[in-house]
This record gives structure tokens, sequence and C-alpha cells, in this order.
């Protein structure tokens, strides 16, 4: 029976007790610092107040958060956190211990690829901004630079990352208030050019989930340094839930008081960046500054998971392969297309999650243990998930089924709970490992 579990699993050692703290040490600031990066709140702005009110958009944003919260981070969070694993073991309950492999293994890497680009793509522009300059191979050099030096130190350093990061996190939040108080006073002036409340409601919802989904997922190697469910409920509430509330609300207010300022109806957080004054190229430069994290983060995640899934390629060459895919995606504007890229984000991850809550559920809230072999119940409810996900991208769908799909990133996670729930009452499941196998081969 030695060779029943793969090398991933075999080799997974649960967190101790010992090297686990409070959630206000470890989950609440790190999630914090995702949403306190200026690629969520960015092009927040555009498809949401441009059709609704500020009320609307601000509901909107507690409803995502708390959706956030409770579909996508919970569950993971919690079989971390019981199992002291992280995602790619307990993942191997959903989809199985060959099934891993894949999802949520290699594809949690190919998406961290494209955070990546995208971390690189900002970062650059902004840095452009802040020297008012336009040239593009100045931006390809920067690009450059930014991409692979960032990509090394996030191989030899991350521990130092994590450090600086504690520090850096303060620094978007400041230049958000910054923004805010520049353009306060034209908020009141504010009216959406649209009068489409529901539509700029489940824009909101679809762009905040879309962009959160990979990171809920990713909850189980936050809770796996959690103590108990009270760390994961706060650390959750508090690092997801609040956070994108003052993440998300602040720049929209900002955007809309700058538009009432000005009468110009730019739905660019960056225009409300430059209309600060003197202080608008430091701004740029910082909230740079404030990638670097996020940068080397995707860059750590993604060279772990092409490692521990291709162990026979050096981690060293696929990581480079991947970095200078994200790194082309960046020079070439593709990395541009933030809601694009959050639907499809969002179409992956919430199939994965609505099957992961599902599993979580018949096992009676806890995990399970690895399933030998494929999950299939896993794999066709993800299938049949991501198609929901991306019904609006599909050929010859009628519009009303579309129109009745937003937001599809919501409704592909609960088609991967229902389908995934179904499939293993019909029995599709492969069997558990046994407890005391999984405890001897990870001896």
């Amino acid at each position: 029976m030695a060779t029943t579990l793969p090398d991933y699993i075999r080799a997974s050692v649960p967190n101790p007790s010992a090297n686990r703290g409070p959630w206000y040490k470890n989950t609440a600031p790190s999630y914090a610092g995702v949403f306190l990066w200026v690629a969520f709140y960015l092009g927040l702005a555009g498809p949401t107040i441009s059709q609704a009110s500020l009320g609307v958009a601000l509901l909107g944003l507690v409803v995502a958060g708390l959706l956030c919260f409770g579909l996508y981070y919970y569950v993971p969070a919690m079989l971390g956190m019981q199992t002291g694993r992280p995602l790619y073991v307990v993942g191997a309950s959903t989809f199985g211990t060959a099934g891993g492999y894949v999802m949520p293994g290699l594809l949690m890497g190919l998406l961290q690829l494209g955070w990546f680009a995208v971390a690189t793509y900002f970062a650059t522009d902004y840095i452009m901004q802040g020297l008012h300059q336009q040239s593009k191979t100045l931006f390809i050099i920067i690009a450059l630079l930014w991409a692979y030096i960032l990509a090394w130190i996030a191989i030899k350093g991350i521990a130092y990352v994590a450090r600086v990061a504690q520090v850096l996190n303060w620094v978007p939040l400041i230049m958000i208030l910054i923004v805010f108080w520049a353009n306060k006073d034209g908020i009141s002036n504010y009216q959406p050019p649209k009068d489409d409340p529901l539509n700029g409601f489940l824009a909101m919802l679809g762009i905040v989930i879309g962009f959160f989904a990979t990171a809920g997922a990713a909850g189980a190697d936050f809770g796996m340094n959690n103590r108990n469910r009270k760390d994961i409920v706060w650390g959750g509430l508090v690092g997801i839930a609040l956070a994108i509330v003052v993440a998300g609300g602040l720049p929209l207010l900002s955007v809309a008081g700058f538009i009432g300022k000005t009468g110009t109806p730019n739905f660019d957080y960056a225009a409300a960046i430059a209309s600060v004054g003197a202080l608008a190229p430091i701004i740029f430069f910082l909230f740079a500054a404030a990638s670097l994290a996020p940068t080397c983060f995707c860059t750590f995640i993604a060279s772990n998971s092409f490692g521990t899934m291709l162990p026979k390629v050096p981690k060293t060459v696929s990581t480079l392969v991947g970095v200078t895919i994200g790194a082309l995606l960046a020079i070439t504007g593709v990395a541009q297309h933030l809601i694009v890229f959050f639907q499809i984000v969002g179409a992956s991850f919430g199939p994965i999650c609505g099957a992961m809550a599902a599993d979580y559920i018949l096992a009676g809230n806890k995990w399970s243990g690895p399933r030998l072999g494929i999950n299939w119940a896993g794999y066709i409810a993800w299938a049949v998930g991501f198609l929901v996900g991306i019904l609006d991208k599909i050929p010859g769908v009628p519009e009303g089924l579309v129109k009745a799909d937003r937001p599809a990133v919501l409704w592909s996670f609960i088609v991967g709970f229902i389908v995934y729930y179904a499939l293993s009452l019909a029995g599709l499941r492969p069997p558990v490992v046994a407890e005391a196998e999984l405890s001897r081969q990870a001896a």
C-alpha cells in the first residue's frame, strides 16, 4: 500500500498547533492586503456606479463581501484549520488523489500566472504615469525588470516579502484615503448617467466575487495557520467582508466625487488619483510599490504549484517559463482587461468552491480524507459549473438565458454545489483512503 498515495499527499505534514496564531496576525491582514491592491478597485466604478446609485453600489459591496465570506472562503478555511493541510491536499477529497494534480493543483498555478501578469502590468503602468512617460520601449523594460526581479525575490526570499507586506499593506489604504479626501466635495453632486440599478448591483457582485474566487479557495492555506473556528470567522469577517466594503467603497466614492466635481464622465480610478494634483506622481509610485507583495505572492504560489505537481521539472525552470508568459501578457496589454479576467477566474474556481462545500457538508462538516484516483463527481461538477460561469461567451446561447445567469460567477458556485451533491448521492465518488494509511504514509 506504500504507493497508494501520490508524492504530493505523502509528503504533506499537518501544520502543528504550536505554529498557528490568532486571526488578526495572519488571516485578516493577509486577505485585507488582497483587496487593498489597486487591481481590485481600479475599474470597479465603470460597470457599477455608471448605472446604479452609490447606495445600491455600496449595498452590492456588502452583499458581495458576505457571499465571499460564506460561500467561497469559509469551507476551505475550515478544512485547512481542521486538518492543518493546504489546498492541494484537502482538494484531493473533492477531486481525488490523481485528479488533484490538475484541479486545484495546476489550475491554481496557471491562474496565479494570470494574477502575476495583472500585477506586473498595473505596477508598470503606474510607474509610467508617475514618470509622465508614454514610451512603449520604456514600458517593456520596466515590465521585464519588475517581472524577473520580483520572481527571483519570491523564490529566494518570500519570508522577507511577507514581513515587508505587513507594512506595505498600509500604503494603499493611506493613498485611498488621500484620494477620497481630495474628491469628497463632489460626491453629493454625482448622478449615474444610466438608471439601471439591478444591472449595477449584479455587476458589483460579479466583479467582486470573480476577483475573490481564487483567494477563497486558498482559504485552506490561510486556515491551516489558524487555531480554531473563531479565528476563521473573525479573520474572514474583518479581512474579507469589511475589507471589501472599505477598499471598494472609498474608491467608488472618490470616482463619484471626481465626476461630480469636474463634470468629466471618467470612471477610471486613475483619473481620481490624478486630480490630487502635485501629489499624484508620488501616489502613483506608492500604488506601484504596494503591488510588490501581490506580485511576489502570485509567483510564489504558482512556483509551489508547479514544483509540487510537476516534480520532474526543476522548479526554477517551470517558474521562469511561467514568469515569461506572465510578462508577455503584461507587455501586450492582455492583462489590462481585468473584468474579463475576473469572470474567467470566477468561472474556474466558483464550481471548485461549490463542490468543496458540498463535499464538506456530506462528510459531516469535516474533511472526509483523500479519495482514490479521480473523483468524477468533482470533475463533472466543475465542468458544468464552468460552462454556467462562461455562458455569455458561448456562441448561440439565447440572450434570455444569459441574462438569467447573472452574476454568472455566483451561479457557477451554486451549480457546482448541486451537481456534486447529487452525483455523490448517486454513488459516483471513489472510496476514501483509510485514515491509518494516510497517517502512516505522512509519517
